[in-house]
């Protein structure tokens, strides 16, 4: 696993700002459309993005080599991109981006409007005393 970047930033904005390149660009790209398709109230955690709609949704993390954009509920996405990496609490899923790695527009809208739907539907992913 590559060594985790820590940005240190106080808030989205000055963490996106610290990101150099290919990385800045990917994370700006996630972070405008995660705005776009009420993934909101976004909070700066030690070294990444989290995104929230009725709990949390998504999170970018920048790190040495990549960039991870992932899911809590992101199990249920694979069937929109095949790449998500189950792992982790929940149903957490990641996609490591690289710079070549190839993403559409359409496949980043279609995975967080439904990351927020799942969340609309069955609550906040970390409350483990709902029904999911």
């Amino acid at each position: 696993m590559p060594m985790m970047k820590l940005v240190p930033a106080e808030n989205p904005d000055a963490y996106i700002a610290s990101l150099l390149g290919w990385q800045q660009r990917y994370a700006q790209a996630l972070r405008s459309n995660c705005c776009q398709h009420r993934a909101a109230a976004r909070r700066h955690q030690v070294g990444h993005l989290v995104y929230f709609s009725n709990g949390p949704v998504l999170l970018t993390r920048a790190e040495e080599k990549r960039v991870l954009f992932g899911f809590w509920r992101g199990k249920r996405l694979r069937d929109i991109e095949p790449r998500l990496k189950p792992g982790g609490k929940y149903e957490m899923a990641t996609l490591e981006l690289k710079e070549e790695t190839p993403l559409a527009h359409a496949t980043v809208v279609a995975l967080v409007k439904e990351a927020v739907a799942l969340n609309a539907s069955h609550g906040d992913p970390t409350d483990l005393t709902a029904s999911h």
